[in-house]
């Protein structure tokens, strides 16, 4: 058996057997590439190699962008961002059958864009509508499921600190700017997915229908979103426009999303100390989640893990539709346990070569892995989203399962056609020049 052999058996096998006796992942990536390190004879075994490459993997500017967007997310979420895209898509398609839950999505969709986070998604969304939906016919466990499952739409549609972060792991094979862009169509297939699965339910459970509003109800609410929508062009505009970079932009969203926190007399300054203080911890998390992760990215490099599994892959399984389908299956496994930052950085490196090895764009790759970790954090049993929308809605994570399965299903569908169809993702960075 090759060195490179026994090193990725230990790599994983230390990883997975930590992961299941409780160590956080951050620790348990560490742990395990400090194990790879001391068993290989090729190295010169040092305490401080780990380190120095956890050091040099998060000096890199780019990254600055992501306490930056989370840190606007949070001034979203205070500023009463949510409440406002709530009340806009609630004119737009409250009126038809079932239409909260459309409202749920749409909401969910436009606040995790603007915002970039999930569960600052989940959070403002789930805590401002799960009461209103029960109070009006809606299943708790399904509203729940609903808020879960859009609230996934915002790791695709930018601005993304995940495409951020494997921007980051392809190294440089892809743009923050092409797979910003990129993100819009896939984001929106998963919200149109979902609104189809809500129909068919709201049609077998004859779900009720608010009121349509007039005109100028409507044209009221539009008024009080739009410096809210505005964001999304001031921060994706000037990043295609060239304008500035992504981490200018989320220092500009930053600025902005305190602008309209104070103009919307919702936000105060006694409030920036819990703000600042929640975005630091988060950060914190993130960042060592990334430090540790590049330093196992480096080993895979070192070690020729990724040339060593793109000629398994290849050489054993010749069909490229099949291999891109256990790509996946892998994924959606990978994405049940582990969290998107570390999933995106560790297996970045593995499957992107066998993917441009079989033909795929990066970009393309970027959106393939990016859903199907979107899809993992809304499953047991490590579901951070799952977790916290149950949490949101005051559910049992076992009784959101059942009306989650349906949802899962349909993203997993959108999931099918950007594997297999490039144009979804790579149509809109061609058209603006990103991409050949």
């Amino acid at each position: 058996m090759s060195i490179e052999l026994i090193s990725v058996l230990v790599l994983f096998l230390s990883f997975a057997i930590l992961l299941l006796y409780g160590v956080p992942v951050a620790y348990s990536i560490g742990i395990s590439t400090t194990l790879v390190l001391v068993i290989n004879m090729a190295f010169n075994p040092s305490v401080t190699t780990v380190a120095q490459r956890m050091t040099t993997g998060i000096d890199n500017f780019a990254l600055l962008a992501i306490p930056f967007f989370i840190l606007a997310g949070e001034l979203m979420n205070r500023g009463g961002v949510a409440n406002r895209l709530i009340a806009l898509a609630k004119s737009l398609i409250g009126s038809l059958p079932g239409g909260l839950a459309y409202v749920n999505i749409i909401s969910a969709m436009l606040f995790g864009a603007i915002s970039g986070s999930a569960i600052a998604a989940a959070s403002a969304i789930g805590s401002t509508l799960t009461d209103k939906m029960e109070k009006e016919g809606y299943p708790r466990q399904f509203s729940a499921a609903v808020n879960i499952s859009s609230s996934t739409t915002g790791l695709l549609i930018p601005p993304s600190n995940v495409l951020i972060i494997f921007a980051l792991a392809s190294g440089g094979t892809a743009s923050v700017a092409a797979l910003f862009v990129a993100g819009y169509i896939p984001g929106i297939l998963v919200g149109l997915a979902l609104m189809v699965m809500v129909f068919f339910y709201a049609k077998k459970k004859k779900l009720p229908k608010a009121d349509r509003v007039g005109f100028k109800q409507l044209f009221i609410d539009f008024k009080e979103a739009f410096l809210s929508l505005t964001l999304l062009v001031i921060v994706v505009g000037g990043i295609v426009a060239g304008i500035f970079t992504a981490t200018e932009a989320a220092a500009i969203a930053v600025v902005y999303a305190a602008f309209l926190g104070f103009l919307n007399k919702e936000l105060h300054i006694r409030d920036f100390r819990g703000i600042l203080l929640k975005s630091a911890k988060t950060t914190a998390i993130v960042m060592f989640l990334i430090a540790t992760s590049m330093a196992m990215s480096w080993v895979f490099s070192f070690e020729g893990i990724p040339q060593l599994l793109t000629g398994i892959m290849v050489d054993s399984v010749s069909n490229p539709i099949l291999i891109f389908l256990l790509i996946n299956l892998i994924l959606l496994i990978v994405g049940t346990f582990m969290d998107m930052t570390p999933a995106v950085l560790i297996f970045t490196p593995i499957f992107l070569p066998v993917a441009i090895a079989l033909g795929m764009h990066p970009v393309q790759f970027g959106m393939v892995i990016v859903l199907n970790l979107c899809i993992g954090v809304c499953t047991p049993p490590v579901g951070t989203l799952l977790f916290v929308g149950s949490g949101v809605a005051q559910v049992p994570v076992g009784k959101v399962i059942k009306p989650l399965l349906p949802l899962l299903l349909a993203m997993v569908f959108v999931l099918f056609l950007i594997t297999y169809f490039s144009g979804i993702s790579l149509w809109l960075p061609q058209f603006f020049g990103l991409i050949d």
